[in-house]
Parts: C-alpha cells; structure tokens; sequence
C-alpha cells in the first residue's frame, strides 16, 4: 500500500513530523517498508511555457526553444524531449539551479546554440520514473510560479507492508482511524453526499452468485468527455501511490479505490446488451481480459456478464471488449461487494495479481460500494461532464454478515498487558478506530465496524489497545515465581539418554515430518486407522504418519542413493492412528477398524532402520553383510538397560505383511505385543527399490523407557550350582519360548539360564534341534544340595516334555 503523505495528513491532523509518523505507524503493525522523499533540491525549478520551437540547425533530434519563465524576457533552451512544443507549460530549471539528482544547472553551448537552463522530465525532478518526455502542467499553471507549489512539494510516498489481517487499511480513509488514534487527534473525512440524478437510463442487474457476491450497484453516466485531462493534483496523488495516470475515467476509479479501499469498474455502456448478471463461469468459457491475455474459466469464477457475453472476471480484472476506450461517451460504473473466499486464489490461477483481487481476497467492508459509486460519479462529473443516471441496486442481505459486539474485560485486559490502561484511555482508543463502545460490568462490550473483518474474539479487541497504546509504554518486567524442579524417575529411562545410547551403538538420529503420502502408506500395507488431514501442505504430505518406518526407510533411500552403502537411522517420535495405539497390532489389508470415528491417538515409538555391512570397515575382520541377529543384539542390549530382559520376549507370529515372513519377529513385554523386528518382505523391498539386506525395528517408547527400581541386595553367602542339560525339541519351538517355561517353573532358584550349544544334523531328527543349556541354581538362605539341583533338573525338563515336546539327551 503507498500513499502521498501530505494526502494522508489532509485527513487527519498529524501532530509529528515525518520521521515521528514512519515510527508510530511501524510500532502500531502497519510497517513502513519503504519512504520516499519528494520534491526536495527544487529552488530554481519554475513553470514555464514554450512560445516557440524550431529544429536545431546541427542535430535533428534537438530543438530550440524559446521560453518564457516570468522574467519578462524569453530564454533559449535547447530541448531533446520528443513531446516539446509549443503552447505547452513545462518545468524549467534556471541556471543556478540545483536538481535532486545532484545535477547543476549551467549555460552550455550545445552543437553550438547557446542553452540558458533545463526543461526536465518528471525523473530528472525526482518526482517519478517517468522520463520519456517532458513533465506536461496543466495549462492554467501560472508562469513563473515555483514548480513546488505547482505540484504540492515537498511531499513523501510511503509503502506500508500490511498483514492480510488489515485489509481496511488498503484505503487511506481506514488507514487515517489509526493514525487519528496513535495521534489522539481526530479524523476529517467529508460527508459523501448523493449525486443528482440527470440521467434516465437504467439497465437491470442479477444476481446469480449466491453468497459469492451479495451486493452489486452500478450506475450509467452518458455524455462524458474522453479527452478530458485528468487534473494534476489527481494525477499527482495516483503516480505518489504508484499508479500511472492513465485516462480520466481510469484514475477517477483507481483513485477512489486508493482513498476508500474499494475497487471499482467501468464498462463502455454501448457494448453491453440487456441486463447485468453476476453468476458462476461455466467451465471452459473463456474471456480476453483487459492485458491482452486469454482466460480461461471453470465453475470455480465468479463473471460479471450481460445476457449474451462475459464481461470481466469478478474482483480480478475487466474484459478487453468492454473496455473503456479513448471515444467512450457512456460509460456504466460498477462497484460491488465479493466475498474473499470467491476471489482467493483466483488471480494466481490467471497469472495475475491485480489490485483489486489483493483488496477483495483479503476483503473489503461491503457498506463501502454505495459511498465509491457516489465518490466515483461525483468526481467524473466535475471532470469529464456527464449526466448521472439513477444508483442500481441488487443484493442477498442474509448473506451480508453484520458486525457482532465483543466483550473486553478490564482484568483481562490489564492481565495480558501487564499494566493497567486507563478506562478514558481505552474508550478513545476504540472509538478513534471507529468502533461503538458500550460500558459493562466487567468491561467493554465493542463492536467494529463493517471494515474491521479481523475483530472477531476478545484477543483482538487486546491487541488493539497494545498497538495503539504503544509496546513502548508496556514496561518490560522480568516474570517472577519459584521454579519448581522436576525429579527425574527413578522407574524410567531418559528419553535423551536411549538417544545417546543409540547414538554410542553406531545409529544417526533422523528427524522427518510427521505427514506421508496416502501411496507410500498403501505400499506398506498402512491402510485402515489412517488420520488424513483435513488441509494438507501438498499430496505428497497428505496423511498423518502410522509407523515412523516409511519416512525412516525413505531417508535410507535418499543416503543410499548418494554412495552410502552402510546406513543406519534411528528416529524417536510419535506416530499417530485413529481409535486405538499402533502398539497393539499394526494396521493392514483387511482389517476393519471399530472405532474410525475416535479421536486420533497418539504413541511415542521407536524405530530404526540399517543396511550394509553389521561393522565399519576395518582391518580386523572381514567383511558381513548385517543381519537379524545383529539387530536383535542392539535390541537386547535396549532391553538389558531396562533390568528386567526376562520379562521381555520375541515371536515368529503374528508378523504384519511388510515384515519377511522367515527373518521376522514380533516384540512383547509381559506377554504383550510392543513392535516388530526383522527384515523387510522381499516383496516391499522391490517395491521401494531396496536391497535385501535392510533391517528394521520399530517399539513403543515407553516399554523400552521402563525400568526396574534398584534395590540393595546382599552379596550371596552359599555357593551357586550348575547343571547343564541338552534337550531335542522340534525346530519351531524359540528360545524364548523355552527361557519363560524354566524361568516359571524354578522360581527365585534360578539365577541365570544359559544357551551355548545348538546342534542339528547326524543324530537329531530333520524336524528337530538339539539346544545345550546350563542352569545357575543358587538359594539365598542355604546351599543347594544335589539332590536340590537335580529337582530342578526333573521339573525343568518335565515342563518342556510337556508343553514343548522335548527329549533328555544322554
């Protein structure tokens, strides 16, 4: 948004200079991104009028002019400008003259004739970037007079970097409420009164829209003067707010636009046909716009229309054939109310960006099109003639929201702040910005203004106090209270110390974002339980992640993909799944979820992911490819930390789909499933370009995090026993299987079970194993007797040649 300064201090009594003004404005939100000072170094720069031309005898492209600057005698300028002729009043600058950009003004001899001065361009002036030609002043421009006077000079351009939450202050009339309340001075806004009608014509307008485009008023002015000159204090304040003037009914709409916030457009009224609809595109229609271009629409378009054609793209830009030409007599002025969500990303999707779609996808106060249309009428009138004809009207009320009152409370207030303001203070602030303000017993009850889209809850109404109020007014105060220090449990693991634990095992910690792509999830098997989002950043970031494996193994990828052949990953964070924890079983094909319309919930977990060789590279061993057991070591070494391994287990069923059906296992602590260990399914792998050899572990944190309280103990007084025993069991019964049998059997007898022989081949059956263990068999209270161990023996081996088929071998 850019604005003249002294247009700004027209309407509102500024009491500061400039400098004071770029501040307060910044500290109150509307940042100041750029000031630009104007008309500053013009002494000596006077208006002055060309009473003669002729072509420079010894360069075609010069002229020698003759100019009267209000001395009483004329003076020879040799001018380059293409636009330099005579009649016209220009800028002048005297010899002695100085211009802003450290230009001296001297007499010079050019291709031998004589120069007594410069004629300047609006860039040489350092008033625009205009320098094609001459600066033309309007033809009553007293000769002589200082050309400061002439344009309003010294003057500054300010370019505010607003928040898409400011819209209203895309006009200078909102813009001036605020600078009115930082100021405590008042705002002088003139009251818009109705044009006289003295036209007849009427043309009908429908609205087919629906709540896309509640309001829309339009007017026909017939009689008009195209080649009527925009006059210079207008055509000034538009270039001074970045806009080039262009024609009059061109500046009269961008002008009002600049002043009240609200676009406005206008049709050349002999191109339309029968009635103005405003209704939806239909898709593949299409229009030329106003820049040549060719727009095509779909549904999702909002069109301004007459009963046989398109005529502009709502709230973005008009349409090249109705557009206002330089023999436009009639012209229909439109100035409408669109909803933000109708325009927003509408001028993107046409490669555009307009302002008039900045404006209205941010969202302009719909009471504003009856004042532009009047504002609008009343300036073409008293510059291009005209006659006004009757204000058209077509609007859905219900779908025009009204502003709702707000309460603020003083305690509140006062609490967010931290520091009391005044209730006189409070009460100015919020009616300098235009709101009505109703005392309560608490508060405030405050209700804004159709312009303020932003005031919707109580914090707003306290963020507006602290802006106005000043930050700088707020005393920085350090927070006081006793801190109060957490003990870390004894009966749990350090989240940062597993990390570090991982990290001494030789893993990298990962961190991914928590959202994946739907068809990775289905690639895995990752298909009920999901938590799609409802706004997603992009299809690829669509579904909130399940397991922490897919981004884990996705990061592999990407390490592989650049030469790292020996990759391992560790990532601890949370996973998320529809209705019930992950923990209990992972979701996959077929399995219908009970609960779909829960809550997501949310599990802590841990994964990781390895590949390539299970040790660095080194001289002192060779080489092997990573495998099951080695993952397996790093989760016992996990488990151990914990104190209790024997309540921890592992299982060849009940393994999910992305698990290899033969190199898998299912992790469980007292009997309940915690995670998944092993390699992936062959097939997964192919799917995923991977090799074989990728290795993978996911758990739930806060089993792993468990630990047992440490308790002292005695050193023992009486010797332990060993016996070892070797038993022929069939090859599908586990190890673990077999350590919680003895285990529950001996009780507190057992200190410690010991596999160290397994055997298959000559002697043993094809379907069987023989498995070599030894048994440390100790009593607290007494020495175990022979006869003691071999009890132990006889009961051990009994529940295995019970429950797991198992032979004694001799």
């Amino acid at each position: 948004m850019k604005f003249s300064e002294n247009w700004l201090r027209e309407l509102v009594d500024i009491k500061a200079d400039r400098a004071a003004l770029a501040h307060a404005l910044t500290m109150a939100g509307l940042e100041v991104e750029e000031l630009t000072v104007l008309g500053e170094g013009l002494d000596g720069v006077v208006v002055a009028e060309i009473v003669a031309a002729e072509k420079h005898p010894e360069a075609d492209r010069l002229q020698v002019c003759r100019v009267d600057a209000g001395q009483g005698e004329l003076l020879q300028i040799v001018c380059g400008a293409p636009n330099a002729r005579v009649g016209i009043k220009v800028p002048l600058a005297r010899v002695g003259a100085s211009l802003p950009g450290g230009i001296a003004i001297k007499a010079a001899r050019l291709r031998g004739v004589e120069s007594f001065g410069m004629l300047c361009s609006a860039k040489e002036l350092g008033v625009d970037a205009d320098a094609s030609g001459l600066l033309e002043l309007p033809a009553d421009a007293p000769v002589g007079q200082p050309l400061a006077d002439c344009l309003g000079l010294p003057d500054a351009s300010f370019e505010l970097k607003l928040t898409p939450n400011r819209p209203d202050c895309l006009g200078l009339f909102g813009l001036a409420h605020d600078v009115a309340a930082l100021f405590g001075s008042a705002v002088n806004l003139p009251e818009q009164a109705a044009v006289g009608v003295t036209g007849t014509t009427r043309r009908g307008i429908r609205l087919e829209a629906g709540k896309d485009a509640p309001r829309y008023l339009g007017r026909i002015v017939e009689g008009i003067d195209p080649s009527a000159r925009t006059p210079l204090w207008l055509a000034e304040r538009l270039r001074r707010s970045g806009l080039r003037p262009i024609s009059a009914v061109v500046d009269v709409t961008n002008y009002v636009m600049l002043e009240l916030g609200q676009p406005l457009h206008a049709f050349d009224n002999d191109a339309l046909q029968g009635d103005i609809v405003v209704r939806h595109a239909r898709s593949g229609e299409t229009l030329k716009l106003l820049d040549g271009s060719e727009a095509r629409l779909d549904e999702g378009f909002v069109l301004v229309a007459d009963e046989h054609k398109p005529l502009a793209v709502a709230g973005v830009m008009g349409g090249f054939d109705s557009r206002v030409g330089d023999d436009t007599r009639n012209i229909f002025l439109e100035a409408a109310h669109f909803a933000p969500a109708a325009i927003m990303g509408r001028s993107r999707k046409l490669g555009l960006h307009t302002d008039a779609s900045h404006r209205f996808e941010r969202g302009v106060d719909p009471q504003l099109p009856q004042r532009a249309l009047e504002r609008a009428t009343e300036l073409l009138l008293a510059i291009a003639g005209g006659s006004a004809g009757p204000v058209l009207r077509a609007e859905n009320p219900a779908d025009l929201t009204l502003p709702a009152a707000v309460g603020l409370r003083r305690a509140r207030l006062q609490r967010v702040l931290g520091v009391s303001v005044a209730d006189a203070e409070v009460k100015r602030i919020f009616t300098a910005l235009g709101m009505r303000v109703e005392d309560s017993a608490e508060g405030w009850q405050i209700t804004a203004p159709s312009s303020r889209f932003d005031i919707e809850r109580e914090e707003d109404l306290i963020e507006e106090v602290a802006r106005i109020f000043g930050y700088d007014n707020i005393p920085t105060a350090t927070p006081a209270g006793a801190l109060a220090l957490v003990i870390e449990p004894e009966a749990r693991i350090n989240e940062l110390a597993l990390r570090e634990q991982l990290a001494a095992r030789g893993y990298y910690e990962a961190v991914n974002l928590s959202f994946v792509a739907a068809p990775l999830l289905t690639s895995w098997g990752f298909t009920e339980r999901l938590v799609p989002l409802a706004n997603p950043l992009s299809a690829d970031l669509a579904v909130m992640r399940p397991s922490l494996l897919p981004g884990l193994i996705e990061a592999l990828r990407h390490n592989r993909a650049r030469q790292q052949e020996r990759v391992r990953l560790f990532e601890v964070a949370r996973v998320f799944q529809q209705g019930a924890s992950p923990c209990e079983e992972p979701a996959s094909p077929g399995r219908t979820s009970q609960q779909a319309g829960n809550p997501p919930v949310e599990t802590p977990s841990l994964a990781i992911v390895a590949c390539g060789n299970a040790r660095a590279e080194q001289w002192g061993e060779s080489a092997r490819t990573l495998d099951f057991h080695d993952l397996k070591g790093d989760l016992d070494a996990l488990i151990a930390w914990g104190g209790e391994p024997q309540r921890w287990s592992v299982h060849a069923d009940g393994l999910p789909g992305w698990l290899h059906p033969g190199r898998g296992a299912r992790v469980a602590r007292d009997g309940e499933t915690v995670g998944y260990l092993g390699a992936l399914h062959p097939q997964l792998a192919r799917t995923l370009d991977l090799g074989a050899d990728v290795h993978v572990l996911e758990l739930a944190l806060e089993p792993v995090l468990a630990r047992r309280l440490p308790r002292v103990r005695a050193v023992p007084r009486f010797p332990a026993v060993r016996r070892d025993i070797a038993l022929d069991l069939p090859e599908t019964v586990s190890w673990s299987r077999i350590e919680q049998l003895v285990r529950v059997t001996l009780g507190e007898r057992l200190k410690e079970l010991r596999l160290f022989d397994r055997y298959s081949g000559k002697g043993v059956e094809a379907s069987r194993k023989s498995l070599a263990m030894g048994l440390i068999l100790q009593d607290a209270s007494r020495t175990l007797t022979d006869e003691d161990a071999d009890l132990c023996v006889r009961e051990a081996v009994a529940v295995l040649e019970q429950t797991c088929k198992a032979k004694l071998r001799g």
